[in-house]
């Protein structure tokens, strides 16, 4: 972990933040005393169309518009 006060901070930031892409974590000070600290996003992977595509369809199973149908619907949202 390093520690790195604000002004460097601000001063390297793309560098700091290419170093924390990478997996280092760093401690931002504001006159020696801890204020934030930066560390890596979790990593966010990318779901599969299809399953995503077949969770969309097993949740409108058993859903119904009432007497409204999609069209009707379109159409009343364009109206404004």
């Amino acid at each position: 972990m390093h520690t790195v006060g604000a002004y460097e901070a601000k001063t390297h930031l793309p560098e700091i933040l290419e170093k924390v892409a990478r997996g280092e974590n760093y401690i931002i000070t504001k006159h020696g005393m801890p204020v934030a600290q930066i560390i890596p996003a979790p990593a966010l992977g990318r779901t599969d169309t299809k399953l995503t595509i077949q969770s969309l369809k097993n949740f409108s199973k058993g859903k119904k518009l009432g007497k409204a149908n999609l069209k009707s619907m379109i159409r009343e949202g364009r109206r404004f």
